[in-house]
């Protein structure tokens, strides 16, 4: 198996020092910098620089600049999504985002983790695990989502937030680490 196979199957993997996956991590990195310095009024033009760094272009999709990833390939974004400024979606592990979510400004949605030992981080291992965020959903500024962690369908997650574990649907999920506050009634009315 080589080490983008076990990137993809969420093994131990060379993140460091192999060359396919460098060069991926480059293609991605050139992409980013022509979208983040195409001027926001060019709309079309950015448009077809985020179908090429994604791989298709999702039906509404909004990405405010400056925007980071690392492959792009490995994000799944549904339609009527709003990512923010300076979002940073670390996909090796594949990243999920369901349609009609919005992501506030200085989120990271991370898929790596890192061996806790020196001995083996200083190898340039890591482990990455997807990340799915559901439909509906709403992340408030400086969010972080942990390796591994899903969010259900029609979540809000406070700003500031550090999610380190799955939030089931309809939650109102805060704090470091993140903790459920209190169930969603998506028939109520907005709140003052």
């Amino acid at each position: 198996m080589n080490e983008l196979e076990k990137m993809k199957a969420g093994l131990w993997y060379d993140a460091n020092y192999n060359v396919e996956i460098l060069q991926l991590r480059v293609n991605a990195m050139s992409l980013l910098h022509e979208l983040n310095q195409t001027p926001p009024a060019e709309e079309e033009k950015r448009q077809e620089i985020l179908k090429k760094l994604l791989g298709y272009l999702p039906d509404g999709l909004a990405v405010m600049p400056p925007f980071t990833c690392d492959y792009g390939k490995y994000i799944e974004i549904g339609n009527s999504v709003f990512i923010n400024s300076y979002c940073y979606l670390m996909d090796g592990g594949g990243i999920t985002i369901g349609d009609h979510t919005f992501i506030g400004p200085y989120c990271g949605l991370y898929t790596a983790a890192h061996p806790l030992s020196y001995k083996w981080r200083d190898q340039g291992l890591e482990k990455a695990l997807p990340v799915k965020i559901g439909s509906h959903c709403w992340l408030g500024a400086n969010v972080s989502v942990m390796p591994g962690v899903t969010i259900g369908d029609g979540c809000v997650i406070a700003a500031g937030a550090v999610v380190t574990k799955d939030i089931p649907d309809n939650s109102l999920a805060a704090g470091v680490p993140a903790r459920v506050i209190r169930t969603i009634d998506q028939d109520a009315p907005p709140e003052d």
